[in-house]
């Protein structure tokens, strides 16, 4: 893999979508329907689909691509790979609330090494250079000219006063009953991968989830964690994550910075 050319296609294809998303949030009648799970999908998860993918084949077609929204590419088992989520967050979006993303990852022998999580609504994007270093850019996130570039590293822990954060749309008492087993000085909720990139900025120390996700949730923001330095592991046992299953289902897991000393389910 070219990881220049990566970066700097995952970042323009993340940028483009993030723009086709606002241009349909400012629309108060965008259309959202319900997929076959129930869960919603609205035109702006289509539509950034679309631009991503187009992208991503156009400029690697020898490496498998798996999407959200593309079910064909569902039931596959494979070990490398591109993966994305054109906008995690849909709730998120449909509420007007700000916390939805363009997720686009790199997948490696089942370990996401290269990501791009941007919050268009936010104006906030994170992203690994080509060596898998993590950085948050700021500026006018012009296409083709990078903005100022900082470089994101986790913070050292406190165990007597961790800083947690947690699902803003599926927090519940199981979530609550792991989190009250630390020692926890402030919590916060927050939408989609921006759980993980606030561990990535020193923002948060841990983000448990007890609840169900699917691997293009959570890939881009595993790979900008790792690359400032934090981890993602299995709840049950605290092995590291890994991608590429038949269904594409993760497992419970928890995001940390090292240093927090992991409490048993």
């Amino acid at each position: 893999m070219d990881f220049e050319k990566l970066t700097t296609v995952m970042r323009r294809l993340a940028l483009e979508a993030g723009d086709k998303i606002m241009e349909i949030y400012a629309d108060p009648n965008f259309e959202v329907r319900s997929k076959s799970d129930e869960s919603p999908v609205t035109e702006a998860d289509e539509a950034a689909d679309a631009i991503i993918s187009a992208g991503l084949r156009a400029a690697f077609p020898d490496v498998p691509l798996v999407t959200e929204e593309q079910s064909d590419s569902h039931g596959q088992t494979v070990s490398t790979f591109l993966i994305v989520d054109p906008l995690d967050g849909t709730k998120e979006f449909i509420k007007r609330r700000g916390d939805f993303t363009v997720n686009i990852a790199y997948v490696v022998d089942g370990t996401p090494i290269r990501g791009v999580v941007y919050a268009p609504a936010k104006d906030r994007l994170f992203i690994t250079d080509a060596a898998g270093v993590s950085f948050e850019e700021t500026g006018d996130f012009a296409k083709d000219v990078v903005g100022p570039m900082s470089q994101m590293k986790v913070t050292t822990p406190d165990n007597d006063a961790l800083l947690v954060v947690a699902s803003k749309s599926h927090r519940d008492q199981a979530t609550d009953d792991y989190i009250n087993k630390y020692n926890v000085k402030d919590s916060k909720s927050a939408g989609s991968s921006l759980k993980f990139c606030l561990i990535a900025t020193g923002e948060a120390d841990i983000y448990p989830r007890v609840g169900r996700t699917m691997e293009w949730d959570t890939a881009a923001g595993h790979a900008v964690l790792t690359g400032a330095g934090g981890a993602v592991v299995r709840f049950d046992d605290h092995t590291t994550l890994k991608y590429g299953k038949a269904d594409f289902a993760n497992p419970f897991f928890i995001a940390y910075a090292p240093g927090v000393e992991l409490k048993q389910p």
